[in-house]
């Protein structure tokens, strides 16, 4: 049996709004600028007018449609009488449903497996897709373009005839024939007007072409901008191309871009991922906005059950401070957003020290020391728990009268000249995390913590053969222990002395996925957070890097802006973001690029395009690297440090780079490298500071451990392997008065933490030191093989 033949004939619509067709299409394997992975398109069947909308859920469907409906029923001074669409989820919501018979719009769905009776927007779709596929190959621009690409589409589309109607669509929904003059070809270079210039400067800026986004003022004919919510498309193109002459403005009127979304990538300009609102007018006018709402509503609601404030009158000469809110799509290991976030925080920077705060100082727990503790637990096969304080801030109790004004959205009525005076802190204040601190800091005390003197952010609880220890990071809390009940316990008692979220076993800390396959292995990766920072900077169609620091590349402060051009180009450079962002990998799990950041970090006050040339270098590397985890493979737990320095390699200053790393379990748990500062005169002194800083960072190591009081070896010394002859010796007792009568007097503390026993230095082959790649460029080969005896490889089998 087989379906009949479907006709293509079919009753049409008389007028505009008669009959909308509408389909979701998605979702795309590369997300649009802005986080959209769906897209709705809306078609009047008189005229054929179509309507296109980017959507990051496909639940967003009914949202769009309110929102098309409210604008083209106002701009028509029509109602639509019939919606025509397939069958999926998103029509049949009892929600949407329940809209259209409000409204008193017939809801038509096409029958099962029959996408014909659905056919206008089954085909809209199609063609969209290909104008895409289409601009997108021509312009040469990254995929993730496509949301622009699309509405450039939609667009011409409307302008140009069809065989299903006799005159344009744009004729037949605005009653006036379309103005072409204005259109460009999408993808083709574009000059935008400079803002205030000198009189020989040139006046335009070269960029590419990625819409227009103009609509049509129904009531003037004139062409206008259109304000989205979406980054406004002008990017700017590559600086290697010649400076092309000032051309004319066209007809239609061109955005400029605002401040905060300058920044230049591979070629093109950097553009937000996230795209969150940055007020409550923002908020409100989202796609997003009834989750931004609810999310506000459950932030005031935990302010009124901390009893956070109350309302009085603003005392005589006392000014409030002011209050925003925050907003942030809180997204999982996929990038798919999984919560939506808002804060009330005060402005704090309008404080004045002495009046509305005394102290601000507040520990966070230190990233070695959670890998430390982390390879511990990989060794001993510890549990590891996390949970997360909510509005830890709240908890801290304040010294100091401290007057707010209401939060925006939340005035209350009749009581609008009221102040909040706060009684508890809140996020914004100078001193709300020093005061939630101390709040935590006497509750687990009075717990039966012991703090560590070492690292005041991990406490540790031992009875018997029973341990617990307990990392704080501002308001995550990871728990590590050998019993389970015990663990449990300290829950529930967390529990009913702070508002906790309980998230399980841990698997995503401070933006760092941790894997586990319980065969003694802890796998540390950053996958999600390298694509996160890859589009960022577009660079996630680059090229893929061998290595983070091409071997045989000199940097210096000489190496500026050498003409207005290049000037002009790295004004827009987000250099110091772009390094900021790859120093958080390196903190945090790859120590694989701390030498390249480290030597692109010392040019952010003026860099030139040959910095920025070595900042993408390292971009392309993580590219290529970005499954690469730091593994804890469960090995013994014995300290060993390695320490490196190169000699004279800064050309600007002619100081040298120190180099350390230390590995227990298996793998990498601290490294740094740092340019020294002091000159070396020989290879011997250079080599000996590197020593000096290395045996410091050995003697925390030591001391943290021994108060850990799991780890056997923690009293015994830790042996730092140096590829210098001198330097070791110079390390025990004093050696060649000639070559090291002049070393600063400080570095001489090596000797005596040598002496008491607290570390050795001991000589190793260059080969062999895994210090070798914090001071130098390395060949692959050499390369590679460090990274793997320091526990840096790819092991997505685990996931």
């Amino acid at each position: 049996m087989t379906k009949r033949t479907f006709s293509a004939k079919g009753a049409r619509a008389t007028e505009c709004l008669g009959l909308i067709h509408t389909d979701v299409c998605g979702p795309m394997s590369i997300q649009a600028r802005g986080g959209y992975e769906y897209f709705i398109t809306f078609t009047d069947d008189y005229s054929r007018f179509g309507y296109v909308y980017l959507m990051r859920h496909k639940s967003d469907a009914f949202d769009m449609f309110k929102a098309f409906k409210a604008e083209v029923e106002n701009q028509l001074e029509k109602h639509i009488k019939i919606l025509r669409s397939d069958r999926g989820g998103e029509y049949l919501s009892g929600e949407f449903q329940q809209y259209l018979i409000d409204n008193g719009i017939v809801s038509q769905f096409s029958a099962p497996g029959t996408p014909q009776q659905n056919g206008v927007a089954e085909r809209r779709n199609r063609t969209l897709l290909d104008m895409v596929r289409s601009m997108l190959s021509y312009s040469t621009l990254p995929i993730s373009f496509w949301g622009y690409a699309l509405q450039t589409a939609i667009y011409i589309l409307n302008d140009v005839p069809s065989k299903s109607v006799p005159k344009t669509p744009h004729e037949l929904w605005t009653g006036r024939k379309p103005s072409l003059q204005h259109l460009r070809i999408f993808g083709c270079p574009a000059h935008v007007l400079k803002g205030k210039t000198e009189k020989m400067e040139s006046r335009s800026e070269t960029c590419i072409f990625v819409g227009s986004r103009i609509v049509l003022n129904e009531m003037s004919g004139d062409t206008i901008p259109r304000e989205v919510a979406q980054p406004n498309p002008i990017v700017s193109s590559d600086p290697t191309q010649d400076q092309q002459p000032t051309i004319p403005r066209r007809s239609g009127r061109v955005r400029t871009q605002p401040e905060r979304y300058i920044g230049l990538g591979e070629s093109v300009e950097n553009l937000p991922d996230d795209d969150d609102p940055y007020t409550y007018k923002e908020a409100m006018e989202d796609v997003d906005s009834r989750h931004w709402q609810k999310a506000m509503q459950s932030e005031i609601e935990s302010m009124f059950d901390n009893k956070v404030w109350s309302l009085v009158d603003l005392p005589k000469g006392i000014k409030p401070i002011g209050c925003k809110w925050v907003y942030k799509r809180k997204r999982g290991m996929d990038g798919k957003v999984e919560t939506f976030k808002a804060r009330l925080v005060a402005k704090g920077y309008t404080q004045k020290e002495g009046i509305d705060y005394e102290e601000t100082f507040s520990p966070v727990a230190m990233l070695k020391s959670i890998r430390i503790l982390l390879s511990i637990a990989a060794s001993l096969d510890l549990e590891i728990w996390q949970m997360d304080v909510k509005t830890a801030f709240l908890n801290g109790s304040l010294d100091e009268s401290i007057y707010m004004m209401q939060p925006e959205g939340f005035i209350e009525k009749g009581q609008v000249d009221k102040v909040c005076k706060l009684q508890k802190s809140i996020y914004g204040l100078k001193q709300a995390s020093r005061s939630w601190n101390i709040r935590f800091d006497q509750a687990v005390k009075g717990f039966g913590f012991i703090q560590n003197p070492d690292e005041p952010c991990v406490y540790k609880r031992i009875k018997g053969d029973k341990l617990v220890f307990l990392i704080l990071y501002v308001d995550d809390i990871l728990l590590i222990g050998n019993d389970v009940g015990v663990l449990t316990s300290v829950k529930e008692w967390l529990a009913k002395q702070f508002d906790m979220k309980d998230l399980g076993e841990a698997s995503f800390i401070l933006g760092i996925q941790v894997i586990r396959d319980r065969k003694r292995t802890i796998a540390l990766s950053q996958a999600s957070y390298i694509d996160k920072i890859l589009s960022r900077f577009s660079m996630q169609d680059s090229k893929k890097g061998m290595l983070p620091f091409r071997h045989g590349i000199k940097l210096s402060k000489e190496q500026v802006p050498k003409n207005e051009h290049e000037e002009q180009f790295m004004s827009r450079v987000p250099y110091a973001s772009a390094v900021g962002s790859l120093m958080y990998a390196m903190l945090c799990t790859r120590p694989d690029i701390c030498f390249a950041v480290g030597i692109v970090s010392r040019f952010q006050s003026k860099p030139g395009p040959d910095h920025w040339t070595a900042v993408k270098h390292i971009f392309k590397y993580l590219k290529r690297t970005r499954d690469n985890m730091l593994v804890y493979s469960g090995g013994d737990l014995v300290p060993v440090g390695y320490t490196d320095s190169d000699f004279q390699s800064d050309s600007d200053s002619r100081k040298s780079t120190s180099g350390a790393v230390f590995t227990i379990g298996g793998g990498a748990v601290i490294w740094r490298s740092i340019k020294q500062s002091c000159i070396a005169d020989s290879t011997m002194e250079a080599e000996y500071v590197a020593a000096c800083e290395a045996a410091k960072e050995a003697v925390w190591l030591r001391q943290f451990l021994i108060d850990l009081e799991v780890v056997p070896s923690a009293n015994k010394q830790i042996t730092i392997y140096c590829d210098n002859s001198g330097a070791v010796a110079n390390s025990k007792e004093p050696r060649s008065h000639k070559r090291g009568k002049h070393i600063e007097r400080k570095y001489h503390l090596l000797r005596e933490i040598v002496q008491r026993g607290d570390v050795t230095i001991t000589k190793i082959a260059s080969a062999e030191n895994l210090a070798d790649p914090f001071t130098k460029a390395l060949p692959q080969k050499s390369f590679d093989g460090h990274l793997e005896n320091m526990g840096l490889r790819d092991m997505t089998h685990l996931l």
